[in-house]
């Protein structure tokens, strides 16, 4: 136990420490706010459903490009700078919601939350990316996201106790301490040691121009980063499908009873807090990427099988179904998610890194937006419409393998940081 929390919470690499620790406020506040945010918006704010989902789709469409703005904006000021300044600003968001008494201050203060949280993705992906290489970029991004998991559920948990009194005041104290817990994650930031500067990127001397400083491909030029960017946002839509589908059809169109929809997010929780870290670690180059992302297509077909099929039988058989169908699902989450890991860090230029990592957080920003819509219309058409998402993401996880076996341009090397 004292290794796990060693190697979770307290990595020797300070920028690695740094943030774990971020991390954890943020995810805190995540859970808290996953937790009671809606019923605040609704019952003690007052505002209309329509409205709050209105003006979280605006908001969510301006993150699309929040998060590819970032990128750039990490190559003029600095991925640590950027992660500073948009875990503050959305903090401060957080806390504005508490002051917000019109839908159009609501849709402002949701704008600036949702995309503070798309920067920061960005910011965090292009600092891990200048940060370490090869296989220890993966096992950060894999041990934050277990620490994100892990922290998350604790959040969730200390919000029962908001949602237990359920008064006007508890859902503002709860509220209050999802904006306090970001700006501490900012902070944690701020106060942090910094890394070695030792760590830089260095060029083929044939990519360099005149004056030499290095030459940048640019990712909106790069086809094969944009075409598997579109693809991953496909295959994003899968947290959509857990968090949005699954529960609308547990309770719409199952007779399992609704807490299994809890029963089933809790064992993915654990599932992805268990094995995240190994299947980062079986996904070390293109080829192996390549493959986990097929692997996890064809396992994400095999759920949305076992999901339709839990609408035909009696509340036990519907509900081994859908245990079933959860425990593919999360299987397929952790392979898809390291190989487009890989993906996202090794096919990108790193002289160029912050730009490439804005493109890709753009596909998980467009996923992201685009899954409750799709998903909900979907699967309105009941087995028809999981039979058409088995189709959609196997395909797309064998376009994205197919597109990883193309040769690419020489790459930049970079010397080792090491953990």
């Amino acid at each position: 136990m004292t290794e796990w929390l060693a190697l979770y919470l307290n990595p020797v690499d300070p920028t690695a420490r740094a943030l774990t620790w971020s991390t954890i406020a943020s995810s805190l506040s995540k859970g808290v706010f996953f937790s009671v945010s809606v019923l605040y918006f609704t019952r003690v704010a007052g505002f209309p459903a329509a409205t709050v989902g209105l003006g979280l789709t605006i908001a969510g469409c301006l993150a699309v490009a929040a998060a590819l703005g970032a990128g750039y904006l990490a190559r003029a000021i600095g991925a640590r700078q950027v992660l500073v300044l948009a875990t503050a600003g959305q903090g401060v968001a957080l806390l504005a919601y508490l002051l917000a008494r019109t839908p159009a201050a609501f849709v402002v203060v949701a704008s600036v939350a949702v995309c503070g949280q798309a920067m920061q993705r960005t910011a965090l992906t292009t600092m891990i990316a200048e940060s370490f290489t090869a296989a220890d970029r993966l096992a950060v991004r894999a041990r934050l996201r277990v620490v994100m998991n892990v922290f998350i559920a604790l959040g969730t948990a200390l919000a029962a106790i908001a949602l237990a009194v359920g008064t006007r005041p508890a859902y503002r104290v709860a509220m209050l301490a999802t904006g306090a817990l970001t700006l501490v994650s900012a902070y944690t930031l701020v106060r942090a040691r910094r890394p070695p500067q030792s760590a830089h990127v260095e060029t083929d001397p044939a990519r360099r121009t005149r004056s030499g400083r290095p030459t940048r491909r640019s990712p909106l030029r790069d086809r094969t980063y944009l075409a598997i960017t579109a693809l991953y946002a496909l295959l994003s839509m899968q947290f959509g499908l857990l968090t949005v589908g699954m529960p609308l059809w547990v309770a719409g169109h199952t007779r399992a009873p609704a807490v299994t929809v809890a029963v089933l997010l809790a064992a993915n929780t654990v599932i992805v807090s268990v094995l995240q870290l190994w299947a980062a670690r079986r996904t070390t180059d293109l080829r192996s990427s390549g493959r986990a992302i097929t692997q996890a297509g064809a396992l994400l077909a095999l759920a949305c099988a076992l999901y339709a099929i839990a609408a035909y039988g009696s509340p036990a058989i519907a509900v081994a179904f859908l245990v079933l169908a959860a425990i593919a699902h999360s299987l397929a989450e952790i392979l898809s998610e390291a190989g487009s890991w890989t993906l996202a860090f090794e096919l990108a230029d790193p002289a160029n890194a912050g730009a490439y990592q804005g493109v890709s957080q753009t596909g998980a920003a467009l996923g992201a937006m685009l899954a409750p819509l799709l998903v909900t219309t979907t699967l309105e058409h009941g087995a028809a419409g999981w039979a058409i998402l088995a189709a959609v993401f196997p395909a797309a996880a064998l376009t994205t393998q197919a597109l990883c076996r193309q040769p690419r341009p020489h790459r930049s090397v970079r010397p080792p940081h090491r953990l």
